[in-house]
């Protein structure tokens, strides 16, 4: 595990590709990720430890391969895979994936979801891994943990890669600008429907 920690603590941005096609094993759940964001930590003005460490975001400071697991909007938990050097926060957001094992755990309930959706969306992933709360600072490098994250070995993956604007969000630099730091696998249809940012109007 220490080469894919090692791996891990590199640049945002090219961790956040490398985990295109990854496993991620939680409470008898697999999700195959299939679309991530890249999110820069203090340089970056959509991370939430842009303005430094605080209690909220002290697990994305590392060690790199640690769940990063938050509230948001009242209602839904999203998870991380925090990266870079410990003593930095970037992390990658997970977006979306493929339910490949444990579909009926997956489910939770949610009849009125095809199988498609049960981890379309950073919520839907969330609650199909059955991440939440107890899960942040989860260890998915740990043996003894109950998480588990496995890099895909297809050679042919890099191919399929393709870039784009994050999902509501703009910057970094705060000014409007669009970077292209949300990664999908082409031909995928668990990746979500993207959306850009607001606009905000001055009054």
């Amino acid at each position: 595990m220490t080469v894919l920690r090692d791996l891990l603590a590199g640049d945002v941005l090219e961790v956040a590709p490398a985990l295109l096609g990854a496993r991620l094993s939680h409470g008898g759940v697999t999700v195959r990720l299939t679309e991530v964001e890249a999110y820069a930590g203090t340089d970056d003005p959509g991370s939430h430890a842009f303005r430094g460490r605080t209690p909220r975001t002290e697990v994305m400071f590392g060690p790199a391969g640690r769940l990063y697991v938050y509230f948001t909007y009242g209602m839904h938990f999203c998870a991380n895979v925090v990266t870079g050097p410990e003593g930095e926060a970037s992390a990658v957001l997970l977006r979306a994936g493929e339910v490949v094992d444990g579909s009926d755990s997956a489910r939770r309930g949610r009849t009125h979801l095809g199988e498609r959706d049960l981890a379309r969306g950073p919520a839907r992933l969330a609650v199909a891994l059955g991440l939440a709360r107890d899960e942040n600072g989860l260890d998915l490098l740990d043996a003894t943990s109950d998480g588990a994250l496995t890099l895909a070995d297809d050679l042919t993956m890099a191919q399929r890669v393709r870039t784009g604007p994050r999902v509501g969000v703009s910057g970094p630099g705060g000014d409007g600008t669009v970077f292209p730091w949300r990664f999908w696998l082409a031909d995928e249809p668990t990746v979500s429907v993207y959306r850009p940012a607001a606009r905000r109007r001055r009054g």
